[in-house]
């Protein structure tokens, strides 16, 4: 069998696996307590409790709709892998209900007018959130996706100028505040909702990049030659030093940029402290960092040049 051969093998047992946790962890904590969240998965949710018809009905309908409108619009297919994840999550929403063991290991029900004994079923989102998180994370690390408001998020994107993210933020704000027109619903159910969105929104930024965040230290100092000597020397990061002025002072000096893993941060920042105490350091959130001790950018040029080197 091919190394390729096997990553596939290895790729689509992970996507079945990660699809498989996060409609379980959906049946197991979230449909028992009658709340939703948001996405496909929370619309077909709150469609079920309103009109009893199954949520694999909705989920696979609504799919198929979305995926026809983004191949239309966007004039692309998607991956055999968002179409299989799309199979097997449907599969799941409608085989997992019909199972005795299934709903079992969360809490069945929100007490009524009790604030303190509903603190207790903050368990049930949070678990959720944080399972469902691991599971399309690792749909997402093997190029796979669930379809649904990603597909709505590209097609938006692609005639108003509102970034992904924002439009994630409002879709799943107005799936999880449409659970208060099913009547009988509360504003608890909504605030639970929110708790699992915010959990889950938390959690797979923390699996899909971890330790791998970085940040851009900007280090103002009048010992900046020290400091970006003790950076390079006994840290082993990398420093440039920018030409500055001060416009009060009118002195000519160096600000030092580095960038850095963000759970290296602590230790820099302390460790410039104590060369000086006054220095002013100013820390940048970096989405992707791309360049030598950091992500490699795939573009295919590397493996090409090595090819024509070997040939």
């Amino acid at each position: 069998m091919s190394k390729n051969t096997r990553t596939i093998i290895i790729d689509y047992i992970l996507v079945t696996f990660g699809v498989m946790l996060y409609t379980w962890s959906w049946q197991e904590f979230i449909v028992p307590i009658k709340i939703s969240g948001g996405g496909l998965a929370g619309l077909c949710t709150i469609l079920n409790y309103a009109t009893g018809i199954p949520i694999y009905v909705f989920f696979g309908v609504i799919n198929a709709i979305l995926l026809t409108i983004g191949y239309l619009i966007l004039g692309k297919g998607f991956s055999i892998k968002t179409l299989y994840s799309i199979v097997i999550s449907t599969t799941c929403f409608a085989i997992l209900p019909n199972l005795e063991f299934v709903g079992k290991l969360g809490i069945s029900t929100i007490p009524d007018g009790d604030p303190a004994a509903a603190l207790k079923y903050l368990v049930n989102p949070l678990l959720a959130g944080s399972l469902c998180a691991f599971g399309i994370a690792t749909v997402f690390k093997r190029g796979g996706s669930t379809g649904g408001t990603d597909i709505v998020a590209l097609v938006i994107n692609k005639f108003y100028d509102i970034s992904p993210g924002k439009i994630f933020m409002y879709i799943d704000f107005a799936i999880v505040a449409s659970i208060l027109f099913i009547p009988g619903k509360r504003l608890a159910d909504v605030i639970f909702g929110y708790i699992f969105t915010i959990a889950f929104s938390y959690m797979i930024d923390l699996f899909l990049t971890g330790t791998k965040q970085s940040v851009q230290i900007k280090i103002f100092s009048s010992k900046f030659a020290e400091v970006a000597d003790m950076l390079i020397n006994t840290k082993k990061r990398g420093v440039t030093a920018l030409s500055s002025v001060g416009w009060y002072s009118k002195k000519e000096s160096k600000v030092l940029v580095v960038i850095a893993r963000k759970n290296q941060l602590t230790d820099l920042t302390r460790s410039i402290k104590e060369i000086d105490s006054s220095a002013f350091i100013t820390v940048e959130t970096i989405h992707a960092v791309y360049g030598q001790g950091f992500e490699q950018l795939k573009t295919g040029i590397g493996s090409k040049k090595k090819n024509k080197e070997k040939q």
